[in-house]
């Protein structure tokens, strides 16, 4: 008998175990083929429901997810959670205002996402309480992994990326439900996770492989783009790959079949999608903003974010399972220009330069994935690390602090989400009033991202293999699962 593992079994990550292949012998009795198999294997994965989660909604309903990393922690009390009766010197120099939705009530920096607000749900209870010194680079790591980091320097930065780290959740995701279509299946951009020297921790594919790291485009989307890794040489004609292509596959065949299934489950596959990829010049496409109106453009807006919020767009469209747009700063930036890090300068450049671009991008994405019908089974994330400190002009970080500045806080901070099956015009949790800490319903940032895995239908909870093969469990957390409850 050929036992096909449920989807909580951590060899779905890999395809059927050896012990699977040692029962090959009776296939022939059963008129079934390898790839036969497989389709077997991945139909039961997709349809696979987790005993703990039956009766709860939205597990799988996303097929593709975009994350949008707020990077360097924008202010919640001045952007998403205005508390408008707190003390000056907490509630800040913004007035809220009321959105279309009653009860919803924004900073008046974000009008347009005020008109839009019922497309999604506004979790005003995220929080954590870090071990030690928390900076970004902790923070982002343990937000797109799940897990907290294990070596922090003195000064309270991470070591660099390494090869042992955890995978982050674009990997995991490409490696366990890679894409249909020959398009890229995670891609990374318009610049690296970044603090002072440490660049992309938290954002490669760690100890599952570099075969599974993002495609990473550090480019200006608000600028022309090369993608000459995404296109035919000119001395390698289309029939040149072909003939390769099919020479390699035929001494792949001419392998015997259990040794093939062992070794090899997909190359074939892989092979076949890397040679479809480049020729098929999907994936091109969907990088090539010149396809779109000049009009959808400016709805975006022609900023390094909102060209990447359309891209991001298009390629899911294409087919991408997971696209990371982050905010393109460097954390520990100059608040003046681009960093959402406002210790020195809070409320001018909120209120000139950031706001106006997310406001504009995040109202311009929702409404263009509602009116394609694209947001049913996109799963839309915008978040930062942390948030600011309720009060001004305090250290919480051992950062220095201008008077109008706000230190880092991971105590309370919001997160939107949008699509994939959870109603929007909502809020999830609440703050106290002064916003520094969860009255009800608290969300670790582990929990949002097992929420992630599972919209896309994968038990966050399943067991995986370190680096060391030692068990662990895909994500520390716990999905929010009445999120998607109406």
């Amino acid at each position: 008998m050929l036992n096909i593992p449920g989807r909580w079994s951590v060899r779905n990550c890999d395809g059927a175990s050896r012990r699977d292949f040692m029962q090959v012998g009776s296939l022939g009795l059963l008129g079934m083929t390898l790839s036969q198999v497989f389709e077997l294997q991945d139909r039961a994965k997709a349809a696979a429901v987790p005993p703990r989660f039956e009766g709860a909604g939205g597990f799988g309903r996303a097929k593709s997810v975009i994350m949008l990393f707020l990077q360097g922690g924008p202010s919640h009390i001045d952007i998403w959670d205005p508390k408008p009766d707190a003390p000056s010197n907490i509630r800040g120099e913004f007035k809220p205002i009321q959105s279309k939705v009653p009860g919803i009530w924004l900073s008046e920096t974000m009008p347009k996402l005020a008109e839009s607000v019922d497309k999604c749900t506004l979790i005003r209870s995220m929080s954590y309480t870090p071990k030690g010194l928390f900076n970004h680079t902790a923070a982002i790591y343990q937000m797109l992994t799940g897990y907290p980091p294990d070596k922090v320097s003195p000064s309270g930065q991470l070591e660099p990326p390494s090869p042992i780290d955890f995978p982050t959740a674009g990997s995991w995701i490409s490696k366990m439900i890679p894409p249909t279509e020959p398009v890229l299946p995670f891609v990374e951009m318009p610049r690296p996770l970044q603090e002072s020297s440490v660049i992309g921790k938290g954002g490669a594919a760690g100890f599952i492989g570099k075969a599974y790291d993002p495609y990473r485009l550090y480019q200006d989307p608000n600028k022309p783009i090369k993608l000459d890794d995404l296109a035919l040489r000119k001395e390698t004609p289309p029939e040149r790959l072909q003939s390769r292509f099919e020479l390699l596959k035929g001494i792949n065949e001419s392998m015997p079949d259990l040794e093939k299934a062992v070794e090899n489950t997909a190359l074939d596959t892989y092979y076949e999608k890397a040679f479809d990829l480049v020729l098929s010049g999907r994936a091109r496409d969907a990088f090539d903003l010149s396809k779109e109106p000049d009009k959808m453009r400016e709805r975006y807006g022609r900023t390094t974010f909102g060209q990447g919020a359309l891209m991001a767009r298009r390629l899911i469209e294409a087919g991408t399972r997971f696209v990371q747009v982050n905010w393109p700063s460097v954390a520990n930036g100059n608040p003046e220009t681009t960093a959402w890090d406002t210790h020195a300068s809070n409320f001018g450049p909120l209120k000139n330069l950031h706001c106006p671009v997310l406001d504009q991008t995040l109202s311009a994405l929702l409404g263009d994935m509602t009116e394609r019908g694209l947001l049913d089974d996109t799963l839309v994330v915008a978040v930062g690390e942390f948030g600011r400190s309720p009060r001004l002009g305090v250290s919480t970080s051992g950062n220095s602090n201008s008077p109008d500045g706000r230190d880092h806080w991971p105590y309370c901070y919001t997160a939107m989400v949008a699509g994939a099956g959870i109603p929007g015009g909502r809020l999830y949790g609440e703050s106290d009033e002064t916003a520094s800490s969860p009255r009800e319903k608290p969300v670790h940032p582990n929990d949002l991202l097992a929420t992630v895995y599972y919209a896309l239908g994968i038990d966050p909870n399943m067991e995986i293999h370190n680096h060391l093969d030692q068990p662990r469990e895909l994500v520390k957390g716990k999905a929010v699962t009445d999120l998607f409850v109406g």
